[in-house]
């Protein structure tokens, strides 16, 4: 299953922005202001490690990209 491998793998960075949902509770495993590692992305969603530990689905409005610095 491909999904077994996302917590080895990281896309590209992205810090969390809100956590005001309309429909869900996310107050409880992202933080506002931290930044997380996104292992996997589709058009609507991103899938990040959270607070729990876990590898969970977000939607990206609660997300900006972090930019890099070389």
């Amino acid at each position: 299953m491909n999904h077994n491998s996302w917590k080895d793998q990281t896309i590209k960075q992205v810090k969390c922005i809100h956590t005001n949902a309309k429909k869900y509770k996310v107050s409880s495993v992202l933080t506002p202001g931290r930044v997380y590692e996104v292992k996997n992305e589709t058009e609507e969603f991103i899938f990040v490690e959270d607070n729990s530990g876990k590898i969970g689905g977000f939607y990206k409005e609660y997300f900006e990209n972090v930019k890099k610095t070389v």
